[in-house]
């Protein structure tokens, strides 16, 4: 998936699947390139939103994973950022430009789904979005509220 700017059409960065299993239900993203004017902006939650919507009601997978070195603190904050759980890291996990990598795992299941989707739109929803375009609530404050309900 190529992401764009919406006015303008400039290319901001892209995600990919990997590690396709289909008869397992799950499949993750990866190749994930945000340039610094798309990190934390409604285009990329957006993007991400989408990837899942498909995960899960378009291919009715079971699992949608997010795996990143585990010194990549950004990508990991991201991670969470967008709901999916932090599951551990595999040590040793392989070798990447001759030097050790050890691999953090992250996931959304199907079963959370339905208040990730939810949390999603109501933060996507201009709504949620000030005159000059600030979020009112975080995605987090509304995954919260989903939760305690």
């Amino acid at each position: 998936m190529v992401i764009r700017a919406r006015a303008s059409g400039e290319i901001l960065g892209m995600a990919s699947y990997m590690r396709n299993r289909e008869t397992m239900g799950s499949t993750e993203v990866g190749c994930v390139t945000f340039a610094k004017k798309l990190q934390r902006t409604t285009i990329a939650t957006e993007a991400i939103y989408l990837m899942a919507r498909h995960v899960f009601e378009d291919l009715g997978y079971r699992r949608f994973e997010w795996k990143c070195h585990a010194q990549n603190a950004a990508s990991m904050r991201a991670a969470v950022r967008f709901g999916f759980i932090y599951e551990g890291t595999f040590r040793n996990d392989m070798v990447f430009k001759g030097r050790n990598r050890d691999t953090a795992w992250y996931s959304m299941i199907d079963s959370e789904w339905p208040d990730l989707d939810a949390a999603f739109r109501a933060w996507l929803s201009p709504e949620n979005f000030d005159e000059a375009g600030q979020q009112r609530a975080t995605l987090e404050a509304y995954r919260k509220a989903l939760q305690a309900a």
